[in-house]
């Protein structure tokens, strides 16, 4: 037992089940990359201001849930608690929005942290999948996000899944509802950090999740009742996108999500099955993001899917995933002359794209052949010194147990045919 452990609230992804998170993440990330989107990484830190500006100071994240350090120079660093702030400052950094091609369309995936009470489905440490649309305002690109997102888990096999949808108004509208929400809202029964957010950000007040808080919002003012004429347009148009596309979507008038840069456009993915922790993604427009952060008026979309809670999803609903074949051929040598000779084939198998694998070692042929079991391939190769001599090795199928000397000049063809 080592002396060190992973810390609180994080995980190690090991095999078998690391080959899961990697399955998923593929899966989310190839109708992205079917679409136009490219692929960006940015550092696991960013300056504390980027999220400070970006998801806002009044946020859960920045004032309770951020990693952050000082540097020997005195720099304010954060370990990145959400992807969309640090993609943007990239973008804006590299220029990308000047190259002419407008919207500027990435995908990533990382690892993000944020300090907050442990539980299944919510950990410090987790990871996520992205995408961001950057510099154009148009409803068919809110609609192709989600349509991408919604394909995406629908590949994996997942069906009990809502997507719920909502429009956050603009600079126009929000304010006045802003406005009558507040004047509502300091009439109720209330703690002092809820009340304190009335006056910072009265929205998400509507997502605390506390049932005594939520009883007490139904009769708040909606925010639809607000909306002018283009937000209402504009949401119209995704949401007839969306049906027309066969996305089936959920009106959730109450969806602000927790973070302050969402305008218009919001959504989030739900798994009923995963209990309180139910959201598996979200994502929403952002067109005055890239102001806050000091860059041009660049209208934006994107979200974020979680790879930890797509997994947890797919357990809960019974999925098998049809993981890559990890290992087709295992090679077992005895004698120091197969081990060169069975190494070369080995060699030259991977170089043709076969999965194969070597008994390491020098172990004996009882050890190497419950290694070769385990390993899950399709086929062992076993050679000894008179195997050597008369120029075959011993070609077994692990599934029906028959085993056939073959010549060692033409192995590579035999398990070519075999393996189709």
């Amino acid at each position: 037992m080592s002396t060190f452990q992973a810390p609180k609230g994080t995980y190690d992804l090991t095999p078998p089940d690391s080959a899961k998170f990697l399955a998923v993440r593929e899966a989310i990330s190839a109708p992205l990359r079917d679409s136009g989107y490219g692929y960006i990484e940015t550092p696991g830190f960013e300056n504390v201001e980027l999220f400070a500006r970006g998801v806002g100071e009044s946020t859960d994240i920045v004032t309770k849930e951020m990693y952050t350090l000082t540097t020997k120079g005195g720099d304010q660093l954060a370990l990145r608690p959400e992807g969309t702030a640090s993609v943007l400052r990239a973008a804006l950094e590299a220029n990308l929005h000047k190259a002419g091609n407008l919207p500027v369309k990435l995908w990533y995936s990382g690892s993000y942290y944020r300090y907050e009470r442990p539980q299944k489905g919510r950990y410090r440490h987790f990871s996520q999948v992205g995408a961001e649309a950057i510099g154009t305002e148009d409803p068919v690109l809110d609609a192709e996000l989600i349509i991408l997102a919604d394909q995406a888990y629908r590949s994996l096999g997942l069906r009990q899944f809502r997507i719920l949808l909502n429009s956050l108004g603009d600079k126009e509208c929000r304010p006045v509802y802003r406005e009558a929400l507040q004047t509502f809202l300091r009439d109720l029964d209330l703690d002092e950090e809820t009340r304190r957010r009335i006056e910072i950000n009265p929205l998400r007040v509507l997502d605390d999740k506390r049932a005594d808080v939520q009883k007490q919002l139904t009769d708040a003012p909606k925010l639809r009742d607000y909306l002018c004429d283009a937000c209402k347009a504009y949401h119209e148009e995704v949401r007839a996108l969306l049906t027309a596309a066969g996305v089936v979507y959920e009106d959730d008038e109450k969806l602000v999500r927790g973070l302050d840069y969402y305008t218009r456009t919001t959504f989030e993915f739900i798994h009923d099955g995963l209990g309180s922790q139910s959201a598996v993604g979200g994502g929403g427009r952002y067109d005055g993001l890239s102001e806050m952060i000091g860059g041009p008026a660049l209208p934006s979309v994107g979200w974020a899917l979680g790879v930890d809670r797509t997994v947890l999803a797919l357990e809960a609903e019974g999925v098998e995933l049809d993981l890559p074949v990890t290992t087709s051929v295992y090679a077992v040598p005895l004698g120091e002359e197969a081990r060169r000779a069975l190494f070369a084939v080995v060699t030259e198998l991977r170089r043709a794209g076969v999965p194969a694998d070597f008994a390491f070692g020098g172990r004996g042929l009882k050890g190497a052949m419950k290694s070769a079991n385990r390993s899950g391939a399709r086929y062992t190769l076993v050679a000894g010194e008179r195997d050597l001599a008369e120029g075959v090795v011993q070609l077994k199928d692990m599934e029906s147990g028959e085993q056939d000397a073959v010549p060692l000049a033409g192995v590579m063809a035999e398990l070519t045919k075999r393996l189709g």
